[in-house]
């Protein structure tokens, strides 16, 4: 997520269970203990730091077609975090769509789901990396 907010490289982007908004997380997720060693502090000590870090402090830049997607049950990075990203791009009219799957966690474990994020993925770069030039018939922008 952090990417998007920094440069206008890249055509598309997936994140999956990715961070949006630090201060938040902290929080909200299960695994808290690495967060003080990054950070230097905990987020109630030196909020400033955790928005530093926070893509969604950043949304403006973001121009960036990207799909979401995240586990309903992720207590890793809990699907707020998904949501909070994929709502501020929608409002600011940049190209974006999500997916929660049910019952899944951080990682998505359950065969199907994992193969329907995958078609999701390979659909959004096909949408977003193919060159729609009938000179070029279709070849992706990325040469392959």
């Amino acid at each position: 997520m952090w990417a998007v907010t920094q440069t206008q490289r890249f055509k598309a982007a997936v994140a999956a269970a990715g961070v949006s908004n630090w201060q938040s997380y902290y929080g909200e997720n299960g695994i808290t203990t690495w967060m003080i060693p990054y950070f230097g502090a905990s987020v109630y000590d030196d909020p400033a730091i955790y928005a530093q870090a926070s893509p969604i402090n950043f949304i403006r830049n973001v121009r960036t077609p990207t799909f979401f997607y995240v586990g309903e049950r992720d207590i890793e990075v809990p699907p707020p975090q998904t949501e909070e990203m994929w709502r501020a791009l929608k409002t600011l009219g940049v190209p974006t769509s999500v997916m929660i799957y049910p019952g899944e966690g951080h990682g998505l474990r359950n065969p199907a789901n994992a193969e329907d994020a995958e078609q999701r993925t390979l659909a959004w770069f096909e949408k977003y990396l193919t060159d729609h030039d009938p000179v070029n018939q279709g070849t992706s922008a990325t040469g392959r």
